[in-house]
């Protein structure tokens, strides 16, 4: 498994190149983690609401950080195994006490300000992805600088993946279809609900050893809600002590994250042959899910997904037990850009990712969700590939 290489820093960078072009402004400054990420490759090891944090991306001139000593190491360890796209941080102190350190938290608008003013910056037009004190008052020692709100523009650039950044994907998704395969092999009655997910996380960690050793993996979730808890999309709040029944419907969320991308793979389960009520609901949710996948075609709107497996829920009459728009898109975050689906009447665009999982949720009943995560194309590639049929759905006791 590769890291993502200079074939995807050029291509974030070109993207953000037109960017500022379009915005006419001379650098981007991003602030949030996963921006931040997305214009350098590293994984921030802090929160930038708590440790400040901003990467400055010139129009002309080399990408610069502004960053906490607690990451000194972190990038240390990034820059030698070759995986960040970033040389230039200036480090500013943890603490006080500690002698020859550069800045103290208080003093960084001053350093973000010298900054800017040695690169050239100190008279120019800046987009940033959040309005940040700090950079506020940056702006007192440079008069004449200006700040653009441009987080609506930026969110453009995350939504088409590169070819390297679609390969992750694909591998992390088929870690996923393995951990479905394992979790059908353990539900049985009597099993702790959070039990079973620890031990599926447990096992998706050692499966993931073996296919990624000494990449950046992590599980945001391994997450089961079963019987009548499923009937939430989150389920009632009450995890600690929950018994997997016989009869039960099951929704469970494989969502892992890998070199910095999410994938996601959730399913339904029946712990037991279904009954009729159960069968019908589960074939709704199926034939929704492939019908918003359907749609995920280049040239169709955005929300013509969510329109596509509504169409199929509202003509079985399963209307009332709708919750939540069908998808989201995915990449940096598990929920990334854009975030509305459901209203956005813009062209897909190959090579952008999205989640397609309509959800109907009956109450006493159970919750009926499978989420395929889909690369929209000329024919959309669903990289998600545990089978959705009512005979694999059904665990048999």
């Amino acid at each position: 498994m590769p890291h993502l290489t200079k074939a995807v820093h050029d291509y974030r960078l070109a993207a953000m190149h037109r960017l500022m072009d379009r915005l006419r402004v001379d650098a981007l400054v991003f602030g949030s983690p996963d921006f931040f990420q997305y214009a350098t490759n590293f994984q921030l090891d802090v929160w930038p609401w708590e440790r400040p944090v901003f990467v400055v991306v010139p129009r002309n001139g080399e990408t610069f950080a502004v960053m906490n000593e607690l990451s000194t190491n972190h990038m240390r360890f990034a820059t030698e195994k070759g995986t960040v796209w970033l040389s230039d941080v200036t480090y500013y102190a943890e603490h006080p006490r500690v002698a020859n350190r550069l800045a103290l938290p208080s003093q960084l608008p001053e350093v973000v300000a010298a900054l800017l003013a040695a690169k050239g910056l100190g008279m120019s037009r800046i987009a940033v992805d959040v309005q940040h004190p700090i950079l506020t008052g940056a702006q007192r020692y440079l008069p004449e600088m200006t700040l653009r709100p441009a987080m609506a523009e930026m969110r453009s650039l995350r939504w088409v993946k590169h070819a390297e950044e679609l390969q992750i994907m694909r591998d992390l998704a088929a870690l996923t279809d393995w951990v479905q395969d394992r979790y059908r092999e353990n539900i049985r009655p009597g099993r702790l609900v959070q039990e079973l997910d620890h031990a599926m996380a447990a096992l998706m960690v050692e499966e993931a050893a073996r296919r990624f050793a000494g990449e950046d993996f992590e599980i945001m979730k391994c997450w089961t809600l079963t019987g009548a808890a499923s009937a939430s999309p989150h389920g009632d709040g009450a995890a600690c002590g929950s018994r997997i029944a016989k009869g039960d419907t099951i929704v469970n969320l494989v969502l892992p994250r890998l070199n910095g991308l999410y994938v996601e793979n959730e399913r339904t389960w029946f712990c037991g042959q279904p009954s009729d009520e159960q069968a019908r609901f589960y074939s709704v949710a199926a034939r929704a899910t492939d019908a918003a996948v359907a749609a995920a075609v280049v040239g169709r709107r955005v929300c013509d997904m969510d329109a596509a497996a509504q169409a199929v829920i509202e003509s079985a009459g399963c209307g009332d037990y709708v919750f939540h728009r069908t998808g989201h898109a995915v990449g940096l975050m598990l929920h990334e850009y854009p975030e509305d689906m459901a209203f956005n009447t813009r062209p897909l665009l190959a090579g952008e990712v999205y989640s397609s999982e309509p959800g109907l949720y009956v109450y006493g009943l159970g919750g009926f969700r499978l989420d395929d995560t889909v690369v929209v194309g000329e024919v959309p590639e669903v990289i998600v590939k545990t089978p959705k049929t009512l005979s694999y759905a059904t665990v048999s006791l």
